[in-house]
């Protein structure tokens, strides 16, 4: 088929076309914005990109077009599409009818955690042999790409519940019918869509749903809204892991970068790996159990995990200048920043961390998230809150509220001079999910500049 994706260089989108186009399709596609780095990604693959949303795109008309989620009514293509009755469809849709059929579909859900447990899971069926099929939401840096078909039954996906396209408000994952998935946690999230957390918990239940009844399900013990989830209905196996559960763990190290996984009282393995946080730990217990389900020991998984090599934008060391480091982290919820920064403080003890936090999500824009901010950076030693354009209310109050020393920056130039002038050592975490104007690259420089001639600097 000649297929045509609208909304091409979206992380999904982009992934999903490089699959089809391995498949053998032929795959264009367009976006408002067409730039880098998925933008080569794509023209690597032989996908010819178009600027803008002009109608002329789609003639000669394709066989079928995709219509990412970000697009709805009143973009001249969409309108175009519709008002000719060419075939169209969503991209969750069509990784279900055109890349899934016959596959072991391992799917991880979730508030927090989703790209990271996918990656840690996709690994672990690399390294036991089983040449899994993936597509993540992120760049796992054991492959070095957010998706590829692979040559075995196995597909890991991470199962998005955020709103399928204009035409189909069904969380992306229902389309999925996984026989593997793995619950990391259920919060409240994507105000732009959902009023309540009750309207997630709804689309959760959808999900339930279709795994069937030789399918297993994977969860953390003693997550409420997940279990009031499960209560309206579970017709697979479940199986519960935790600190105090069984299958279990114990931290070996405060900031969890060594534990042991347990079961019936055993010590079955360690983790020893370069990762840190609880949260982590819990990540790497539900992909050890969802790998578990398709033949690999967590002795085999525990040793994979040793090698795994983390995700890009999930506390990805970017670079060290002068006794600074600078990470880049995606934490885009109260609950994922806080415990960012609690694996950080656990891991450099006394030394000062320094958190610069855009809150940037449709949901923080909405300020539905702002009473819980102030308390979710409270493990750094200073935070520097972001104002971004467009957003609606003011972080002064965050700021008044904030356990540590806080301030508003407007001005990136602004922020990137003062954080550059603060000595080493120095642990600065910049927060955001989106690029941030290019911050990290940024700062880099302006610690470089103060370097004496002749000094080095170790980027990550």
């Amino acid at each position: 088929m000649h297929i045509h994706i609208l909304g091409v260089c979206g992380t999904f989108m982009g992934s999903l076309a490089q699959l089809v186009r391995a498949q053998g399709h032929r795959v264009t596609g367009s976006d408002q914005n067409v730039y880098p780095p998925m933008s080569d990604q794509l023209s690597a693959a032989g996908i010819e990109l178009i600027q803008g949303y002009d109608p002329a795109q789609l003639e000669p008309a394709p066989d079928l077009v995709v219509i990412g989620n970000a697009l709805s009514r009143g973009n001249p293509a969409v309108e175009h599409v519709l008002d000719q009755g060419m075939p169209y469809t969503s991209g969750a849709q069509l990784l279900a009818e055109v890349v899934l059929p016959g596959r072991w579909v391992l799917a991880v859900a979730g508030t927090h955690g989703k790209t990271t447990t996918a990656s840690m899971l996709a690994w672990i069926l690399e390294d036991a042999g089983l040449d899994p099929g993936y597509l993540i939401g992120g760049v796992p840096g054991n492959f070095g790409v957010s998706a590829r078909l692979g040559g075995t039954p196995f597909f890991v996906v991470e199962a998005d519940e955020y709103d399928t396209a204009f035409f189909d408000k069904r969380s992306k994952f229902v389309h999925y019918r996984p026989r593997t998935v793995v619950l990391n946690n259920l919060e409240f999230d994507h105000a732009d869509i959902f009023p309540d957390l009750a309207a997630i918990q709804t689309q959760f239940h959808h999900l339930l749903r279709t795994v069937p009844s030789l399918g297993r399900v994977i969860l953390p013990h003693g997550e409420a809204a997940l279990e009031e989830t499960l209560a309206r209905g579970c017709w697979s196996e479940v199986e519960r892991f935790g600190e105090q559960a069984d299958p279990g763990y114990r931290l070996e190290r405060p900031d969890g970068s060594r534990f042991t996984v347990m079961e019936k009282g055993t010590d079955i393995a360690v983790v020893d790996w370069s990762l840190t946080g609880r949260h982590n730990v819990n990540n790497a217990m539900a992909a050890l159990l969802a790998a578990r389900h398709v033949g690999v020991t967590l002795e085999d998984g525990a040793a994979a995990l040793g090698r795994f090599q983390g995700v890009k934008r999930r506390m990805e060391l970017r670079g060290e200048v002068d006794g600074v480091r600078v990470y880049d982290d995606f934490a885009h919820h109260p609950t994922a920043i806080a415990t960012t920064l609690d694996g950080l403080r656990r891991r450099v003890g006394d030394e000062q961390v320094l958190a610069v936090i855009e809150p940037r999500s449709n949901t923080m824009r909405l300020g539905r998230h702002r009473e819980a901010l102030a308390a979710s950076a409270r493990d750094a030693d200073q935070v520097i809150w972001y104002q971004p354009p467009g957003l609606e209310w003011s972080l002064d109050a965050v700021v008044a509220e904030s356990p540590v020393p806080a301030r508003v920056e407007t001005d990136l130039d602004a922020l990137v001079a003062s954080v550059a002038a603060q000595p080493g050592p120095l642990n600065v975490v910049i927060m955001s999910n989106g690029g941030f104007g290019g911050v990290h690259e940024k700062l880099l420089v302006a610690l470089r500049q103060r370097l004496p001639q002749g000094s080095g600097s170790h980027d990550g």
